[in-house]
């Protein structure tokens, strides 16, 4: 079908506007009525993807027509996105998307004179409708029942159908049963209700609903799983597998993990350093094409928000016979590594192997015992592996001094930690603080998944690689011009290099622009994402990389046990490229497109968690730091990580100008309020169905 599909595309293309007839096409390209199911075919075929159009009876290419096929991405209030076959994003006005709605393929009209970096177009025409299911709240009134989307605009669709046990205010998913012209005039049908909008629980449970994502398995993939966890280990299983079940080897995970996917161990020889990454062996247990495997990708990773988990392998895997739990056998894949006494990475092996891992480590206990602050219980609960933390906090200092000379810049993103409490709300919003125990385990996963992309690049093995690209020279240019406009004297070169951003950071890490230019620097930087090809990774300033470590909650991680695993068995290359490397360019892109929704999945429940703690703090006085500037107003950030938004109405009186990029100022009155300036605000309102806080300033 691909020879008949490409003639069409050339033909229609040459014969641009004017387009052809049936029978003209099939003449051009020379189909024979042997030829003809499969030429029909691929004609269907380009219609359906939106690349041909038919119109008065002749066909067109809808390139010839200045349009392009796409597929509605996502959409905010009054605007969208839509993507190209090639993965370009590109940004449509609200009034410009017909009433699309996301998952609709769509032709596209693309501006010549976009206003943004991104391409602008408008839809010409919605090729293919989409069944989508949005979040939104229920608002009853004596002129009927309306369902108000979140992310459809401002205004109310009507319900068709009835509300079932919804009341007004609930949180719902619904679904447009009728399309309109515009997205105001769809009409809608209730298909859950969560309970009360100003309930954090019940709006997440709306957002994961509408993400498409769930907490529950079909019932044939729970009993294969339970199956698995039953029959245990067989003691066959154990012959071809290096046993160390004699190391001391264990686990250090937060207090409430239960999917144990790591361990480590460590020895000191002569100087060298014998590192032991022990993983979770899951690629033994999930096989190709199983119920389970079909599952795990089409998931891609698990999910994480509040006290809640949306894991990518049912309990019986995830918490059971796959979880590194204390004192039970467990089948691993190890990473040995080898590091010289500089803590450089000098040799590397991959085993399959069997372990027992001695205690169940804690973050927070074993920073106390490094810092000696654990009593004489804590330290009974190690006593095994106490030995073992000087030198596990020795090797990590030196790979962090590795990794400062190579120039990789210490970018924190940071993180929230939700105290959930005993009614489901949130009790506290605090920054979540690493430790000496976190940043030991995160050096040690780092060089576990360098060493799987250094063999798998050696060898030239088909792979999934954990890509980072250089970033885009506009975003560098914004940088700089932030950076000049905030009076700073750090310079960026035009070809910006990892060192350089170290350094620009190191400069500023005791003033006050600290966390906002460290925030800055990784919104101009390219997302990581996963791919078939070793482009590198820019941020941590390494040529392989991969995500070997958490094949439990990562499908990119299982999916690299299994090639590794061939390669275990001393299968060729070209079997092996034969066999996964179409899958593994498969996995790697679809797992960037699982871990994209993901993370926005997981921001969104966490904004509707902060807006339930902060509607408890209505009228409290806050200091924070202004942390984004808007021709609307400017966000807040507290210590917290909590973040509001002053509106410009509410600001004092005058006329302000945004500079478009850091700085509202009042014409009159000189007063300015600018990135990175201390202010003192009051928390005016909380929406928790919006996950929306608004501040006032003190």
């Amino acid at each position: 079908m691909e020879k008949w599909r490409k003639r069409i595309e050339l033909f229609l293309a040459k014969a641009g506007k004017k387009g052809m007839s049936f029978e003209k096409l099939q003449k051009k390209c020379k189909a024979g009525k042997g030829d003809l199911k499969k030429f029909r075919a691929a004609l269907s075929s380009l219609a359906a993807e939106g690349a041909v159009v038919e119109k008065d009876g002749r066909y067109l290419a809808v390139r010839a027509l200045g349009m392009q096929p796409a597929t509605v991405k996502r959409l905010h209030k009054t605007y969208g996105f839509a993507e190209l076959p090639d993965g370009q994003e590109v940004f449509v006005l609200g009034s410009r998307l017909l009433g699309a709605l996301p998952g609709d393929r769509v032709l596209l009209r693309l501006s010549s004179h976009p206003r943004g970096s991104l391409p602008e177009g408008e839809v010409c025409k919605i090729v293919e409708e989409s069944r989508a299911e949005f979040a939104g709240r229920l608002e009853v009134t004596p002129a009927g029942a309306f369902f108000l989307p979140d992310m459809l605009g401002d205004f109310p669709l009507r319900v068709m159908g009835g509300c079932g046990n919804a009341e007004n205010g609930d949180k719902v998913l619904a679904r447009i049963i009728r399309r309109g012209e515009s997205h105001k005039t769809h009409l809608a049908e209730l298909t859950a209700c969560f309970g009360p909008s100003d309930r954090a629980s019940a709006c997440a449970q709306a957002v994961v609903a509408a993400a498409g994502l769930s907490a529950e398995f079909p019932s044939a993939v729970l009993d294969e799983a339970a199956f698995l966890e039953h029959r245990g280990i067989p003691e066959r299983e154990l012959l071809d597998r290096l046993d160390l079940r004699g190391e001391i080897i264990f686990t250090i995970d937060g207090a409430d993990a239960k999917d144990l996917d790591d361990a480590v161990s460590l020895s000191r020889e002569g100087g060298f350093y014998r590192l032991g990454v022990h993983i979770a062996d899951v690629s033994h247990y999930v096989k190709p094409r199983s119920l389970l495997d079909g599952e795990a990708y089409a998931r891609g990773t698990s999910v994480y928000y509040a006290d809640q988990v949306l894991p990518m392998l049912p309990k019986a895997l995830s918490n059971g016979i796959c979880s590194l739990n204390p004192q039970e056998d467990r089948l691993t894949f190890s990473a040995l590594l080898t590091l010289s006494p500089e803590g450089r990475l000098l040799d590397y092996t991959f085993r399959k192997t069997v372990i027992r891992s001695r205690v169940k480590g804690v973050y927070r206990e074993v920073n106390a015992l490094l810092s000696g602050e654990a009593d004489e219980r804590l330290r009974e609960k190690y006593r095994e592996v106490l030995p073992l933390l000087p030198l596990m906090k020795e090797l990590k200092d030196l790979r962090l001094a590795l990794r400062k000379e190579r120039g990789a810049p210490d970018l924190d993103s940071p993180e929230s930690r939700l105290v959930i409490g005993p009614d489901g709300r949130t009790a506290e919003v605090l920054p979540r603080v690493p430790g000496e125990a976190e940043s030991i385990i995160e050096e040690f996963m780092l060089l576990a998944n360098e060493a799987a992309a250094s063999l798998a690049r050696g060898l030239d093995l088909p792979f999934i690689y954990r890509v980072h690209e250089h970033p885009d020279p506009e975003r560098i240019g914004a940088l700089r011009e932030t950076l000049r406009k905030l009076g700073l004297p750090a310079r960026l070169p035009e070809k910006v290099r990892p060192a350089d951003l170290a350094q620009l950071l190191e400069g500023v890490k005791d003033g006050p622009y600290a966390h906002i230019l460290n925030r800055l620097a990784l919104r101009s930087m390219a997302k990581a994402r996963y791919s078939d090809r070793p482009l590198g990774h820019y941020g941590l300033v390494l040529e392989n990389y991969a995500h070997f470590t958490s094949p439990i909650r990562r499908y990119p991680d299982l999916a690299i046990h299994r090639i590794l695993t061939s390669w275990a068995d001393g299968e060729s290359v070209r079997e092996m490229t034969r066999q996964y490397a179409r899958f593994a360019a498969g996995a790697a892109a679809h797992s960037s497109e699982t871990e994209v929704q993901a993370a926005e999945v997981e921001r969104d429940c966490e904004d509707c968690y902060k807006a339930e703690y902060m509607r408890g703090k209505i009228g409290e006085e806050f200091d924070g730091v202004i942390s984004s500037v808007t021709s609307f107003g400017f966000y807040v950030e507290l210590s917290s990580t909590v973040e509001g938004l002053v509106k410009l109405e509410d600001l004092p009186g005058g006329e302000y100008r945004f500079d478009g990029m850091i700085e509202l100022s009042d014409v009159h009155s000189g007063r300015k309020f600018r990135l990175g300036d201390r202010v003192r605000v009051r928390c005016a309102g909380a929406d928790v169905n919006a996950g929306n806080v608004d501040f006032v300033l003190a």
